[in-house]
């Protein structure tokens, strides 16, 4: 039976292409920007932390960022009620 396994998304932020062949050990290498020079690979939810860190440890990576997408709400209802979307007087005549 097929099992989902959750993943995460990284953002890599690279000095050098050359870097990118190591990192498909660590996951699956998803897009690969050469002219902006980072990388987005998806790795196991489990295992993240102690990928992250490994990452960050090679010599041709600036910085390492994980992807904020899980974290954010899908239906955006909480704008409604902080209030940054206010109806104006145009508004009530529609």
């Amino acid at each position: 039976m097929f099992k989902l396994i959750p993943r995460r998304s990284l953002i890599i932020y690279i000095n050098n292409n050359r870097v990118i062949r190591a990192l498909r050990h660590y996951g699956q290498v998803d897009y690969i920007s050469r002219r902006m020079h980072y990388v987005v690979m998806y790795v196991d939810q489990s295992d993240v932390e102690k990928i992250k860190e490994k990452i960050g440890r090679l010599r041709a990576v600036k910085k390492v960022e994980l992807s904020a997408r899980p974290d954010l709400d899908p239906t955006l209802a909480d704008l409604e009620l902080t209030g940054v979307y206010q109806l104006h007087d145009e508004d009530d005549k529609k």
